[in-house]
């Protein structure tokens, strides 16, 4: 560990660990504060020799300074750096339960209006995720949402388009398999995919193996099963056809999608105390 990250946090228990890097809970010597901070292996990206893995190494501080501070964003508090090791002290922030349960539409109104209130804050900085899913979407000490993991977004310009296949399947826009340049409205589409399996419990495109997935995703083929939408508004559909459009003239925009109806249609069912 750097020995400024020690004079600043005292590391504690581990809580996380991935490919590269390991995360800890922290706390901050002058306000005795709890944080995360996120090490990331230098060494080990190195002797793997994936450049991927490298460009996202040092894409996710870069990325985070920007889009920083945002209510549904994991803020970078400080960065720290090492001969083996980059530190990232971020907000504390805990595991998603969405893969876990079916939300009703006023549960899942709350979640996707704060998830595009943090997507809306990024593309406004020129910034698309690219890489939205549950295991990206965490939720701080006061059930706030918090959108993670910017180590796999692009930066973007008006006149600008992105390449590159990344994503996760799944969640992965068509656009971006097809190998063709695309813009920010990939992360529409991989929001439409969280916000269906909200509703549904399951993903809209299925397959057995990552190659079916992508078939499937190519296909675009949406469906609402009558077992499991039978009780699902209309307007919750609407806004899935608009978020899930093959087309992306077509598709909503972040904007487009925070102004749908469906958001306050959402409230007025919330049940009163």
């Amino acid at each position: 560990m750097s020995q400024q990250l020690k004079r600043d946090y005292v590391v504690l228990e581990e809580i996380g660990r991935g490919r590269f890097g390991t995360v800890f809970r922290c706390s901050s010597v002058n306000s005795g504060d709890s944080f995360a901070v996120k090490s990331i292996d230098k060494v080990a990206i190195t002797a793997a020799g994936d450049s991927l893995d490298a460009q996202c190494l040092w894409t996710e501080p870069k990325i985070l300074e920007l889009v920083s501070p945002h209510p549904h964003i994991v803020n970078l508090r400080n960065l720290y750096e090492d001969e083996a090791h980059l530190h990232m002290v971020l907000d504390l922030c805990f595991e998603s339960n969405l893969h876990a349960r079916v939300m009703s539409e006023p549960e899942a109104a709350s979640v996707m209006c704060q998830l595009m209130q943090a997507v809306a804050h990024c593309h406004g900085l020129g910034v698309a995720h690219r890489d939205i899913k549950p295991d990206n979407i965490l939720f701080d000490e006061e059930n706030r949402l918090r959108l993670a993991d910017l180590g796999s977004a692009g930066v973007f310009k008006e006149d600008e388009r992105m390449s590159g296949v990344v994503g996760t399947p799944h969640y992965v826009a068509p656009e971006v398999l097809t190998g063709r340049d695309y813009d920010e409205k990939v992360d529409v589409w991989s929001a439409g995919v969280v916000f269906y399996e909200m509703l549904a419990g399951f993903p809209p495109f299925h397959g057995e193996s990552p190659v079916e997935i992508f078939d499937a995703v190519l296909r675009g083929n949406l469906r609402f099963p009558t077992r499991v939408f039978r009780s699902v508004s209309p307007a919750a559909k609407d806004l899935l056809r608009r978020m899930l459009c093959k087309d992306v003239s077509r598709r909503f925009s972040v904007q487009q999608v925070l102004r749908h109806p469906w958001f306050s249609i959402a409230e007025q069912t919330m049940p009163t105390e």
